[in-house]
């Protein structure tokens, strides 16, 4: 059985992944690292937007960053971050498929 606080742990990444910016973001990550510039312009989002929503990502121990000079580089926490998306992602459109008549 797993715990309280485990339990709520998840719960609290789940909300966070609730957004469809902060998602689209960890997607592009999956991909490669990338600085804050670079994911604006990928998304399609303000970079303050940007650095918002990788406060959440990073509170939620899904994406790290390092610092190259005087950009900050950007890139998922582990290897079960891309397992979680993937699956996610595979789930959405096996769902999709389903749906269609």
């Amino acid at each position: 059985m797993i715990d309280e606080k485990t339990l709520a742990g998840t719960a609290r990444l789940f909300k966070v992944l609730g957004n469809g910016s902060r998602l689209r973001l960890l997607l592009l990550l999956v991909d490669e690292e990338r600085s804050v510039s670079a994911l604006a312009e990928a998304a399609g989002l303000s970079q303050p937007l940007v650095s918002q929503h990788l406060k959440a990502l990073r509170g939620a121990g899904l994406v790290a960053a390092t610092r190259r000079g005087r950009e900050m580089i950007y890139r998922v926490s582990d290897h079960h971050v891309s397992h979680m998306a993937a699956d996610a992602i595979a789930h959405a459109q096996e769902h999709d498929r389903k749906e269609l008549p």
